[in-house]
């Protein structure tokens, strides 16, 4: 793999970014972006519902096709490394133009799921602290610790924010993997609450299920994986990051798709293959803390809850990092404010990290206000959004990547691999489609306009100013080579 230019170098010391990430810290990042504890946790009950026993199958299948996004963003990151992620790749490979709404759909995703997971974080955290003392606290006063806790780790170095992010999800994950190991031991044995599950009926479809009803749960299976690109932010961050970049973005795809196939199995056989067992799981309040109260008992079901909502606070601090650095690249290229592209002594971007806290802030009063007093609904609510803006943001950047490896000379990369985007392209095409086909329920029917508004703004900002368009173009130039 080739070694960053001393262009690359230079382009990070004018941006005010320091090199001092290692490829840990960034693996750190994608990894506690993703949260695989807390939607371990949760998403399971969709598939469960449409293919029963076979989800573990659903989360094998939905990692082959994550690893190939993973790889198209693994390739462009060998070549360019913007701090614009989505917002850089796009740009050089397709136009400046598109790539502003690639990363203004990117900027929509993390500002979307940092509320999502602050809402996740004030669910899990409060329900356990109103387990421990009396009178209960409010979900908004919790909420509220957990925003200003996020705006303040966001604004110290980078390196100390992963460092953070990395110990609080491997934490979890360990607690969650000794349930699962449990759980899988007590089972094999013939032991444990449930009885009569077999580990042969997690890779098979159930009688009367086709792969119809597979290809729909694996909607959700595709979902759980988003935020695997949170690594490409730090571009300008990180040390070799032509080297450390790719192998965290197909790293934690691999370690997030290994222990989703271990706990989900886990969860499967710990709740039973039986439809009744089925029927368990997807009214389950909180599949690993369930298990670990039926298998093993004690006060491991609290800590498990305790770690989905660090997970949660994990995984919102990662989006506030990396909705800083999309706004970093974009305010260095005069968008909205020139200020957005300061950084401090510590190379840290705060003011772009106080607007992003600033503009959170603003989004939970207005749905808690306007919209709902249910964490839970702001919780599905932001996820949903969230999830049809990355997906949206990953196509166009397949297509980039598409184009960039077939057409352009200016790589070693073969013209056969130009044929992996495609695929990737019709997995992301049929997940869009399952999210807005049939019409879902009100609000959700509304998401893809939001979507589709959010989008358009975008269009328009990048159209009405030229010269806005140019500056990208040419820093992205610049930052090529």
């Amino acid at each position: 793999m080739t070694k960053p230019s001393a262009a690359g170098n230079d382009n990070a010391v004018r941006s005010g970014l320091h090199r001092n990430l290692s490829v840990w810290a960034a693996l750190g990042l994608s990894v506690a972006l993703l949260g695989p504890s807390m939607a371990v946790n949760i998403n399971p009950q969709a598939p469960a519902g449409l293919v029963g026993s076979a989800v573990p199958l659903v989360f094998v299948f939905a990692m082959v096709g994550v690893l190939v996004v993973a790889h198209s963003f693994a390739r462009l990151s060998q070549y360019i490394s913007s701090a614009g992620s989505v917002y850089g790749f796009i740009g050089a490979t397709v136009g400046p133009r598109t790539g502003f709404v690639g990363g203004w759909l990117l900027l929509g995703t993390y500002i979307a799921f940092a509320a999502c997971t602050a809402a996740g974080a004030a669910l899990f955290l409060g329900g356990l602290v109103d387990s421990l003392i009396d009178p209960v606290l409010p979900w908004e006063v919790v909420g509220g610790v957990v925003v200003t806790a996020v705006g303040f780790l966001a604004t110290r170095p980078a390196k100390a924010a992963t460092t953070v992010l990395l110990v609080v999800e491997l934490v979890t994950i360990a607690l969650m993997l000794v349930v699962a190991v449990v759980v899988l031991v007590r089972v094999s044995g013939g032991g444990g609450p449930v009885g009569g599950s077999s580990f042969s009926q997690l890779l098979t479809l159930p009688d009367g299920v086709g792969g119809s009803a597979l290809f729909a749960a694996m909607t959700f299976g595709f979902l759980s994986f988003a935020g695997f690109e949170a690594a490409s932010t730090l571009g300008e961050e990180t040390e070799d990051p032509r080297r450390s970049i790719p192998i965290a973005l197909v790293g934690s795809v691999l370690l997030a798709g290994a222990f989703f196939v271990t706990v989900t199995s886990a969860e499967v056989l710990g709740f039973g293959t039986s439809a009744a067992g089925t029927e368990a799981l997807v009214s389950s309040s909180s599949l690993v803390g369930d298990l670990a109260r039926d298998y093993i008992g004690g006060p491991i079901g609290d800590l498990v809850t305790l770690g989905a909502g660090l997970s949660a606070f994990g995984s919102c601090l990662a989006c506030t990092v990396g909705a800083s650095r999309l706004l970093l690249a974009m305010g260095r290229d005069g968008f909205i404010s020139t200020r957005l592209g300061d950084t401090d002594s510590n190379g840290v971007p705060r003011p772009s990290v106080l607007a992003t806290v600033a503009v959170l802030l603003v989004l939970a009063v207005l749905m808690r206000t306007f919209a709902t007093d249910d964490v839970v609904d702001i919780f599905f609510w932001t996820a949903t959004v969230g999830s049809l803006f990355l997906l949206v943001a990953y196509l166009l950047s397949l297509v980039g990547a598409a184009r960039f490896i077939v057409t352009s000379r200016a790589h070693t990369i073969p013209a056969i691999e130009g044929l992996l985007p495609f695929g990737g392209i019709a997995m992301i095409g049929y997940v869009l489609y399952r999210n807005v086909w049939p019409i879902p329920a009100r609000p959700y029917d509304l998401f893809p306009y939001i979507v589709a508004v959010w989008a358009f703004v975008g269009l328009m900002v990048a159209s009405a100013t030229p010269g806005l368009a140019r500056r990208i173009g040419e820093r992205l130039v610049l930052e090529d080579h």
